[in-house]
């Protein structure tokens, strides 16, 4: 599994689709990358998406899918409380059998 961590376009660049255009592309190469770099392949993509500014429409129509929200805890908060945004997480699958491959031991 691999995280997109940024990915962002400046307000002013206008070419119709662009963002679902790049993700595309890179969900086709990013594996055979990764596999060329660290000798293993990847099965799926996650991202988190700030919903307080941003709504996730790019990944929306690149096919990618909403999975649900983070609490909006950090990942080592001590504590139940809510200390940061809420995120929205979306996931893409590379291989069809994706499941089995982050499942296996």
């Amino acid at each position: 599994m691999a995280y997109n961590s940024r990915f962002l376009i400046l307000p002013w660049v206008k070419v119709p689709h662009l963002a679902s255009h790049l993700l595309g592309i890179m969900a086709r190469n990013i594996s055979k990358d990764w596999e060329v770099i660290y000798n293993h392949p990847l099965y799926f993509l996650e991202t988190f998406v700030d919903t307080e500014r941003f709504s996730g429409t790019c990944y929306k129509a690149a096919n990618w899918k909403y999975l649900g929200d983070t609490t909006g805890r950090g990942k080592v908060e001590k504590t139940q409380e809510k200390t940061r945004s809420i995120k929205a997480v979306w996931g893409y699958p590379l291989t069809k059998d994706f499941q089995s491959h982050m499942t296996a031991t």
